[in-house]
């Protein structure tokens, strides 16, 4: 492609198109986002002859805006490893969820350093675009860019708690109760609606009569696990929206001399390994599947750079790994009281949301074992939250 090209698709002079893509002070912004544009559709290069050893970099910038790296970083390695197949390497980003700190790498990177960019979200909500700025392909992971021409990749966030109910209600569990994180998170409601419409389905509904929804954090787990048995004592299995409400959640049922799996199972949201291989018991998790996002992002951008533009939005499927946490529900009998419950005043802070991820199970060690995930879509070019108190 080159500079006529980006003009004539711009609408403008070859004149025009220059000044716009060398931020010349007399062109317009209306035209210069055009002509931005325009040359990211085209995937051109400013000085680079078409088809020459200078036209590309074999660079990629990854900029992201957590600032914890908890979700960043398996991201981050899916695309490293990634990039590596494809000859490439990366600049990595952090703008800290600062909008200066991220115009200046998106200014300083697009002159001639990098040729595409991946901008990972902090949750998996929607986020402004970014594109119109950038002259290079863009492609958004973790977090739905609000441009339906930009290519976004997801976390199956109602995929993945439709593995996690169906699972509950395969070991015969039927009064499941639900722990979350602030319903502001899109995917603390994704998640919610899907449970509801598995436990529908077999004509039941959420234990307690409501989810609970609070911080994504133990305290929060250890709190909402006594009010839900106090509303409802005979709970047999609690789904949680991410590992540390969970990790609260069993610590809570120890005390309340509660046995997890025997008595209630649990199922946390995450799979962090480091807290769920070492929960008491082994905590079974929805994992997202973080670090395929991050390869499938590449492989995107790769095709993009080819001039095979995708667009719209690709939910990746999860997984469901399995541990002890969970296991068949006891022969019916009269329900297990624990005596009065009662839970102590709450301040609720939002922290943020946790992700989907490909089903698996674990071993009596706590090892991993996994089952198919059945949900999301193909990730071939053409076809959650923290816990704040853990810091």
């Amino acid at each position: 492609m080159t500079l006529t090209d980006v003009a004539r698709r711009a609408g403008v002079s070859v004149s025009t198109a220059s000044k716009a893509l060398n931020n010349r002070s007399e062109v317009a912004e209306t035209t210069r986002l055009r002509v931005r544009r325009a040359a990211a559709e085209l995937s051109f290069r400013p000085g680079a002859a078409p088809g020459s050893a200078a036209a590309r970099t074999r660079t990629i910038g990854l900029l992201t805006d957590e600032r914890d790296g908890r979700f960043a970083m398996p991201v981050l390695l899916g695309a490293e490893n990634a990039l590596g197949g494809e000859g490439m390497s990366a600049v990595l980003c952090d703008a800290r969820g600062d909008p200066r700190r991220r115009e200046h790498y998106l200014r300083t990177l697009t002159a001639g350093q990098v040729d595409g960019f991946v901008i990972l979200g902090e949750d998996n909500d929607v986020r402004p675009s970014l594109t119109r700025d950038v002259p290079v392909p863009v492609v958004y992971v973790y977090g739905e860019s609000d441009d339906p021409r930009d290519l976004s990749i997801l976390a199956d966030d109602a995929g993945g708690a439709r593995l996690a109910a169906e699972h509950l209600l395969s070991l015969g569990r039927r009064r499941v109760g639900h722990i979350t994180g602030p319903e502001s998170y899109r995917a603390a409601r994704d998640r919610l609606t899907a449970l509801r419409g598995v436990l529908d389905g077999h004509g039941l509904g959420l234990a307690g009569g409501r989810p609970f929804h609070g911080e994504w954090s133990r305290r929060w787990g250890r709190y909402a696990t006594r009010a839900l048995l106090g509303a409802e004592p005979g709970v047999d299995a609690i789904f949680c929206g991410n590992d540390q409400i969970a990790d609260g959640a069993c610590q809570a049922l120890a005390d309340l001399g509660r046995l997890v799996p025997g008595d209630v199972a649990v199922v946390g949201y995450d799979n962090w390994t480091p807290l769920a291989a070492d929960c008491h018991p082994p905590l079974t998790s929805v994992d997202p599947g973080l670090e395929r996002m991050g390869a499938a992002a590449v492989r995107y951008l790769s095709a993009a750079l080819d001039g095979h533009r995708a667009s719209g939005v690709v939910r990746r499927p999860g997984r469901l790994v399995i541990r002890e946490s969970t296991g068949p529900a006891k022969a019916a009998g009269p329900a297990r009281t624990t005596g009065s419950v009662k839970a102590a005043g709450f301040v609720k802070a939002a922290g943020r949301a946790g992700t989907t991820g490909p089903v698996e199970a674990a071993g009596p060690a706590g090892g991993d074992r996994a089952e198919g995930g059945r949900h999301g879509e193909d990730d071939r070019p053409g076809a959650s939250p923290r816990e704040r108190d853990r810091r």
